[in-house]
């Protein structure tokens, strides 16, 4: 998982929330505390800890609660929302004109993962149905036209380069050209990188640029720098005409809390992340999301817009008898019919960032046993899904027959029931212990 050891401490911090029995400011100073220290540990600068932390204390504290919503809920969003804030906020694309030559150039120091980066971004387009070319303007690195041709390859994209030139303006504008005869509409532009942003290389991208004149120049850092990767970004931007930023190996960087908020503080757009080696490890950089990924709540927001499109909804009356613990097989049935409209099961926990803590396929085998029971309950009769006590051994064994499964099918649904009637009834003993809990997960204030 991408900076597993940030998310952890930070969905740590909030679990202690949830758990507390009041939310008072002395918590609210704790969790605070809790949340400095793991992005300290994650380098991320002082004074931006210190922003961010001020942030969450005032608006947990100090604002009014919206209507319907509980203290501890109104915390997890404003520590959402201040820590997307501060990286970013919103999702920036890359401009693509489809049916037009679009050119980016690629800048980066040595080491950054900038041709690879290249390689992927070809493969991210080229499978979205833009035509994608790749060119190779790097003549100071030895191996980079055929790292970078190697790439192309692979993602079955065309690739331009010229071995025996060495004016890299000239390979630009060559490149181009060969490019816009083939019809690409999307042509990425290696450049030379150097072990520093020394004055050549600044020279080079500003020449290369003025020549070829490209859409967007997006300079690529290192993940694994940390807060010099922001250092890096803002001296590359003072430089040259940076219009965004691409950060890398973020996939095993403890400083990658660092490097994101450091780059982010340039007020240069992150608009995407390299996860790891693979071609396709890389993403468009959705700030909102990636801070629930970090906070284990991968895209709550995105799980209340289906329970909305769903229509979710539980009359009140049926509500309170079922927390009383009176749930019957009729109303695992509505749940589980509701729960459908919401989509797969393994999408629904994807959103709850709960998808790499259940082992492999036990969404797909928990969405055949919801199959299986609902053709089971439809063989029922009115009085069995209103009152399961009734169905003993000869009902079972005719159930069964009639819905075209065996005994245990039913008796492992009638299981089920029960444990979902148990938890149904402890979630609605805690919930009497405490006010305010958050609509639509009963149990959670």
């Amino acid at each position: 998982m991408v900076l597993e050891g940030l998310g952890k401490s930070l969905n740590s911090a909030l679990k202690r929330l949830f758990g507390a029995s009041v939310v008072d400011e002395e918590l609210v100073k704790e969790l605070v505390k809790d949340i400095q220290r793991a992005l300290l540990v994650a380098d991320v600068d002082v004074n931006l800890v210190m922003a961010i932390t001020k942030r969450v204390q005032e608006q947990a504290l100090d604002e009014r609660l919206p209507r319907g919503v509980s203290r501890r809920e109104h915390i997890v969003r404003v520590v959402w929302d201040t820590l997307a804030f501060f990286l970013g906020e919103k999702t920036v694309p890359l401009t693509i004109n489809p049916g037009k030559p679009n050119l980016v150039m690629m800048v980066g120091i040595q080491g950054s993962g900038k041709t690879t980066t290249i390689g992927k971004l070809a493969r991210y387009y080229q499978k979205r149905g833009i035509r994608t070319g790749v060119i190779c303007a790097d003549n100071f690195r030895p191996g980079a036209y055929n790292q970078l041709k190697q790439l192309a390859e692979k993602s079955n994209v065309p690739f331009w380069g010229d071995e025996s030139e060495k004016d890299a303006i000239k390979l630009a504008k060559q490149g181009v050209r060969e490019m816009q005869k083939k019809g690409i509409e999307l042509i990425l532009l290696d450049t030379s990188g150097r072990h520093r942003e020394e004055t050549g290389l600044i020279k080079e991208m500003r020449d290369i640029s003025k020549s070829v004149k490209p859409q967007e120049i997006v300079l690529v850092v290192d993940g694994t720098l940390g807060q010099q990767a922001g250092v890096q970004a803002a001296a590359f931007k003072k430089a040259t005409d940076i219009g965004s930023i691409i950060v890398t190996k973020l996939d095993g960087s403890a400083k990658g809390g660092g490097a994101l908020s450091a780059v982010a503080a340039t007020q240069a757009p992150i608009k995407f992340i390299g996860l790891g080696e693979g071609m396709d490890a890389i993403e468009p950089f959705n700030p909102t999301k990636f801070v629930g990924r970090l906070l284990g709540m991968s895209d709550i927001r995105g799980l209340i817009e289906k329970v909305k499109e769903a229509q979710i909804e539980v009359e009140e009356d049926a509500a309170k008898r079922i927390m009383k613990g009176q749930f019957t097989l009729k109303d695992m049935m509505a749940q589980m019919k509701q729960l459908k409209k919401m989509g797969p099961i393994g999408k629904v926990m994807e959103m709850l960032g709960l998808q790499y803590k259940l082992p492999d396929g036990i969404a797909e085998i928990q969405e055949e046993n919801m199959k299986r029971w609902e053709v089971i309950m439809n063989s029922m009769t009115k009085a069995e899904l209103e009152e399961p006590k009734l169905i003993k051994s000869s009902r079972i064994k005719r159930i069964a027959k009639g819905s075209g499964t065996s005994q245990k099918d039913v008796r492992d649904l009638l299981k089920q029931h029960d444990q979902m009637k148990k938890m149904m009834k402890h979630m609605g003993k805690q919930r009497r212990g405490r006010k305010g809990a958050i609509p639509g997960f009963p149990g959670l204030q």
